[in-house]
């Protein structure tokens, strides 16, 4: 264990003007409170809270930060209290180990529901005091470093979650190596033999090549030296889980992977830093395609680097970062840079980030989501993509995850500009709406007066923030609808029991179910949430019973107006129970089809036609006819059992005829009369379960809708 005085020594490091007493008694308070207390390893349990601040010191992070690790378990695990805790170390202290005892409570692996319900705690934390989220990722790498010591089950429920939640967060966060440390730990628990095999072959390819990175470090650092450049510059092997993600990404062997070697060059200046790129570029090919300029357009993290790959003689490639040390110190602590030390005073980094606009960006559109599988969605959308830059018509920069389309640029600009967008155009040409948009490129939307989002967009956009707008659209959208059908089905369902559906009725209605308004009655009627039984009853009770009488077949459909016909189209013979679809037709009314009709794809593109159309409630009469198909076995008394069988369940045959005939079997197309669905699926099991019945099938036929036309 890091004895309190080696502890102090690795703050004063980069802080010399450390509180010293307040670090040795919160060392002395934790080992106090831990005392008896072992880890699975057989260790004392505080031996965990200090590699937990010594793994902080790494980040130069503030006492109050280092005090939080040393006691992060004492509420949660010993008999100290936050009371306790306030008075000794001060309330900024107590928060924040109160914050990241909730943490540790949170089951963020459990089921769908709960877990999106965790995650939205875990944002909250994070608004409060990012420090908490620091402390908790320092909490967890410590505990991956030490995973042999759990239980084989527990180790890869751990590792899941690391791999799953906390990697990916410190990525974002920028703190790149603690998110390949985290990868990496969990892929030696979840994947063993991939992570032997890649060790493997990274040692046979040491054997065959030399020390790569010792020679292109040479390499590199005396080419820098003869362009009078200052830099230090650093080479190493990328880790085994990044080389195993991208041979699963792009399909491909370790043999054929090429860029498994990462150079860093840190220089004095910005300037200097594009003097090195171009004496790199002049040394070694650069690959197309693999450059990215993040000075000029940082992360929102903070995060600042030339990237680029560049081949050699050998053809393979390795990837170069170049940076300042001021970006350097962003890139290796992310937004925790904001709390770091250098030389005793807290760094004026120019490139940290504000931890708090940070997270407001980050949950601004996923706190807001009430549905959970909306609400994780908007979670993976906006924690785990990269992103691409893309400008305005003014040379204003929008960021957006990596296969972005200008639906996502029109929301990241507004969500009324979102709303309004008909098309876009990209460098000046105009391009359809699922266009993946790249980096560098000008965009600009197009947008009319009166447009309203459509559902296809929610498969074109890609960000949390344009799909949420998208849905709160629809569902305004889908309201005004659901209120008109649902005022259709209120009217229908009381004329039924010889009453009218008055705006006072319905008020009493919805005052009876507890429903908030006549219209928010409409909208749950009109989605099938209610039923116009519930409805009905609410009113009149006595007379709710009457909805179970027949249903007469001229008023079997709800949904068309009082002076609109309707006819059931013959080729897909709809039923009571299915759902419909209605297309009008000039001068003939309406035709309802069961909504999987293949006619209705004569239609797609004359959306005005399409009426949304329902059953209505009650018990209809057997007088809807269905074709089926039956194969039958050629023997005496067959075909008259069988007719008898679909007598015996109240069904009527209303045709008969003879589609094939042959030695052994008789195809044939009969025609029946039903009341619903569930009186179809009687009689066709009555069917399947007689022996002398080889098939049957519903029969449809496309060319029955021959007479209808217009």
């Amino acid at each position: 264990m890091i004895a309190v005085d080696d502890l102090i020594a690795l703050v004063r490091n980069y802080n010399p003007n450390t509180n010293e007493d307040l670090l040795r008694r919160a060392y002395d308070f934790g080992l106090q409170m831990h005392e008896g207390q072992y880890r699975h390893s057989g260790e004392p349990y505080f031996t965990h809270p200090v590699a937990v601040a010594a793994i902080l010191t790494e980040q130069r992070l503030d006492d109050a930060t280092i005090v939080t690790a040393l006691l992060h378990d004492t509420i949660e695990d010993t008999k100290a209290n936050y009371s306790q805790v306030e008075k000794l170390f001060g309330t900024d202290v107590a928060e924040l180990v109160d914050g990241v005892t909730k943490l540790t409570n949170l089951q963020l692996s459990s089921s769908e529901t709960k877990q999106a319900e965790n995650f939205r705690k875990l944002f909250m934390a994070m608004s409060k005091d990012l420090r908490v989220i620091l402390v908790k990722l320092a909490d967890r790498l410590h505990n991956m470093r030490t995973i042999n010591a759990m239980r084989p089950e527990k180790q890869v429920v751990k590792a899941r979650e690391t791999m799953d939640i906390f990697a990916p967060l410190a990525g974002r966060m920028g703190m790149q190596w603690m998110r390949e440390e985290l990868e990496d730990l969990a892929f030696k628990v979840l994947n063993p033999e991939g992570r032997a095999s890649i060790m493997r072959r990274f040692v046979m390819l040491q054997k065959e090549t030399g020390d790569v990175i010792h020679r292109i470090t040479g390499d590199m650092r005396h080419e820098l030296e003869e362009a009078g450049i200052e830099a230090q510059v650093f080479g190493r092997a990328k880790k085994p889980y990044s080389i195993w993600r991208k041979m699963q990404e792009k399909d491909m062997g370790f043999s054929r992977l090429s860029d498994i070697y990462g150079f860093r060059v840190i220089t004095d200046t910005e300037m200097d830093c594009y003097r090195a790129l171009g004496v790199i570029h002049q040394r070694w090919r650069a690959v197309p395609g693999r450059f990215k300029d993040y000075i000029s357009q940082p992360k929102s993290n903070g995060y600042r680097s030339i990237h680029t790959s560049v081949s050699g003689r050998d053809g393979k490639r390795v990837e170069v970062q170049i940076r300042t040390r001021q970006m350097h110190d962003v890139a290796e602590t992310g937004v925790a840079a904001h709390w770091s030390y250098r030389d005793g005073v807290r760094s004026q980094n120019p490139f940290a980030v504000d931890p708090a606009k940070w997270i407001a960006n980050l949950s601004e559109q996923m706190i807001v989501e009430e549905d959970h599988d909306e609400f994780m969605e908007a979670v993976k959308l906006e924690m785990y993509t990269d992103k691409v830059f893309c400008f305005t018509p003014k040379g204003e920069v929008v960021k957006l995850p990596k296969g972005a389309t200008p639906i996502d640029f029109a929301y990241a600009i507004h969500t009324r500009i979102g709303n309004a967008c008909v098309g876009a155009k990209v460098d000046g040409m105009r391009v359809p709406l699922w266009t993946r948009v790249k980096n560098g490129q000008s965009v600009e939307i197009i947008t009319a007066e009166g447009q309203t989002p459509q559902s296809t967009w929610l498969e074109i956009a890609t960000t949390g923030k344009a799909k949420a707008a998208i849905r709160r659209a629809l569902r305004a959208v889908d309201r005004e609808r659901f209120i008109k059908l649902g005022r259709e089905l209120a009217r229908s369902a009381f004329e039924h029991v010889g009453k009218k559906s008055t705006d006072k009725a319905l008020d009493t209605a919805a005052r009876h179910l507890r429903i908030d308004g006549r219209d928010e009655l409409l909208a749950r009627l009109g989605s099938a949430e209610l039923t116009a039984r519930e409805v009905i009853h609410a009113v009149y009770p006595e007379l709710s019973s009457v909805e179970g009488d027949v249903v007469e077949p001229k008023r079997a459909v709800v949904g068309l107006s009082s002076d609109q016909r309707f006819d059931l189209a013959p080729c897909c013979q709809p039923l009571p129970g299915e759902r419909i679809v209605g297309i009008t037709y000039r001068g003939k009314g309406v035709v309802v089809h069961a909504i999987d009709c293949e006619a209705l794809a004569s239609y797609e593109d004359q959306p005005e036609r399409w009426m949304d159309l329902h059953w209505h409630a009650g018990q209809h009469p057997p007088v809807h006819p269905v074709s089926l198909e039956l194969t039958i076995g050629n023997d005496a008394g067959v075909l008259g059992r069988i007719c008898t069988l679909i007598g015996e369940q109240k069904a009527n045959i209303s045709n008969l005829q003879f589609a094939d005939r042959k030695p052994d079997f008789f195809r044939l197309i009969m025609d029946i009369e039903l009341r619903d669905a569930e009186h179809l699926h009687s009689v066709m099991s009555a069917l399947e379960a007689e022996g002398d019945v080889a098939a049957v099938a519903r029969h449809r036929d496309p060319t029955r809708l021959s007479g209808y036309s217009g």
